[in-house]
Order: structure tokens, then sequence, then C-alpha cells
């Protein structure tokens, strides 16, 4: 049975998550409420701005139920700013994340919008280079043991996985290509 893949849809780029999981076949929902969150077996957290989203996810009850599927062991993947909400700091900055991914994220790693950029990188598991397409991005400068480096731009390490906890630094949803999505589906 291929799992109901939830895309948190409160602000930032979900539909074109949305938009590669149907085209991948794949059952997937938009995710604005506590009760639509139940109905998922695993969650993204797309990119955005996470101070914002940090007021939506308080107001909606979202913030302590994503909290409470983690602890059972609901996957979860966050893209961008996702990542940096998963981590268990945010260098510099003392702002609401849920703490499930044991690394330390710098904001906007690679600067303003402008300077956003493409890049073919290695990602650990994949036989060819993937796309990445960074925009404002963060990197995690810092991680526990518990913590694997999927991929790294530049020296910089832009994905990372621990245990059911998957972070990207890049929107893999730009692109065409699935493998990344496709790995959070095997989570």
């Amino acid at each position: 049975m291929t799992p109901r893949v939830g895309v948190l849809a409160l602000q930032g780029d979900f539909q074109k998550h949305l938009d590669m999981l149907g085209a991948m076949g794949v059952e997937a929902g938009a995710v604005r409420s506590v009760d639509q969150l139940t109905e998922c077996d695993r969650l993204i957290i797309p990119g955005g701005e996470s101070t914002t989203l940090e007021i939506l996810l308080k107001s909606s009850g979202l913030d302590e139920a994503i909290l409470s599927r983690a602890k059972k062991g609901m996957p979860i993947w966050g893209t961008c700013m996702g990542m940096i909400l998963l981590a268990r700091e945010i260098e510099g900055r003392k702002q609401f994340s849920f703490g499930l991914l044991d690394a330390v994220v710098r904001r906007n790693a690679f600067g303003r919008q402008v300077f956003s950029f493409e890049a073919d990188i290695d990602f650990k598991g994949f036989d060819s280079p993937f796309h990445a397409v960074f925009i404002r991005a963060p990197i995690v400068v810092s991680y526990g043991s518990e913590v694997e480096e999927l991929a790294e731009y530049d020296g910089k390490t832009v994905a990372v996985r621990q245990a059911k906890i998957l972070g990207t630094a890049f929107h893999p949803e730009l692109t065409a290509d699935t493998r990344v999505h496709e790995l959070f589906l095997k989570m």
C-alpha cells in the first residue's frame, strides 16, 4: 500500500510537492489542520518563511500534533525552511523549531534571494548527480552522531537523515527528478 503523504500547506511552496507526488501516482493531500494530519502516514514540511509558519503552526495546534506524530515514528521531510524547522537549533537565532533533527542549521547560508542558484550535487545512494535548486538555502553546520550526511555542496552539508527525519536545504520539488521523493516514500 502506498502511504498517504501530507504536505504542510499553511504557507510556503506546498503545491509543487503535491503536484510531483500526484504525477508519481502517490496519494497526497494538503495539511492545514490537526484532523488532516491524522489522515497521513508521513509529512513533508515545504520551503517558505519560518517565522511566519511558527505563528500559523501554533494557532492551528499543528505544532504539538506534528511533534506527537513524530515521536510515534511518523516519517517527516523538511525542504529548505522545513529543514530549519526540524533542527535542534537555528544558528544565532531564538526561534521555534521542532528539535527532531539533531543538527544546527544556518538560515540563508548562501545569501539573499538574489543569490539563489542551481547545481548538480552527489547524493548518497544515487547513481548520478541530483540537480538541486537552492533558494535562500540553509545549511547544516553541525550534527550529532545519529545524523547521516546525504549530500554536500561546496563543502557544506545540504542533505541529512536521522532515522525517519529527512532534511534537504534545496527544493527537489522544483525539478523533474523524483529520486528524493522516492527516498522519502521508502523511509
